[in-house]
């Protein structure tokens, strides 16, 4: 599965359909799971997790809509919604049952790919850790905060990006270049002093740092698990 970039449920009773966009979106690697109706859609969601859901709203027995508007606050999964109609009431009424997007019959399968990029980058942002806690130590994004035995310090926006990263990515090492690129510093010793900064808000001992570390020749990482 780490090969892939999402798993995505594609329901659509047209088999045609069914295999192209499975065969595009395989091709773009993700992994892909067909459904022919809504009731079989429902049986594969019960047994696997799924990113994202392509979801035609004419379907014989339940339809797109309906599977929407009964499923979307059990599942907490995007829904893109596919229409043949392309009607203006139709893909509001999809927008106000839950779902995330709406693509109109016939689409570009590029089109379909971006929408999906789309919803998965936000998803992924949404996902993101903001605040945490280890030892006597909290980072709270949110506020711009590192909180220290009660003691605040303020993180500023170059802080906060490096932070980001390495609380999302606990135990990474992370290079120089990479934090240079990311903030937008190409001296190195620039970059030093800003995880110097960044030691003296989150250590007891920056001299001796036990979370945000130097691996020599590599770059730094945060150890807080």
């Amino acid at each position: 599965m780490d090969k892939f970039k999402a798993h995505i449920l594609i329901v659509d009773d047209d088999d045609r359909i069914r295999e192209l966009v499975k065969q595009y979106l395989n091709e773009n690697n993700y992994l892909v799971t067909t459904a022919d109706s809504a009731e079989q859609a429902k049986e594969k969601i019960s047994l696997i997790k799924f990113d994202i859901i392509i979801l035609d709203i004419m379907m014989p027995g339940q339809s797109g809509l309906e599977f929407t508007n009964e499923n979307k606050s059990k599942i907490n999964i995007p829904i893109i919604l596919l229409t043949a109609k392309g009607e203006a009431n139709e893909r509001i009424e999809g927008l106000e049952t839950g779902a995330d997007d709406y693509l109109s019959k016939p689409f570009e399968p590029k089109e379909l790919l971006l929408r999906i990029k789309n919803i998965l980058n936000k998803t992924q942002i949404t996902k993101q850790k903001r605040i945490v806690n280890f030892g006597n130590t909290k980072i709270d994004l949110n506020k711009l905060l590192i909180i220290r035995e009660k003691k605040e310090f303020k993180i500023n926006n170059t802080e906060k990006e490096i932070l980001e990263k390495m609380i999302n990515a606990p135990g990474k090492t992370f290079s120089r270049e990479s934090i240079g690129q990311l903030i937008n510093l190409e001296k190195e010793r620039s970059i030093d002093v800003v995880i110097t900064r960044l030691r003296k808000k989150i250590e007891i001992d920056p001299k001796n740092p036990k979370y945000l570390q130097t691996i020599r020749g590599e770059g730094y990482v945060l150890w807080i698990e």
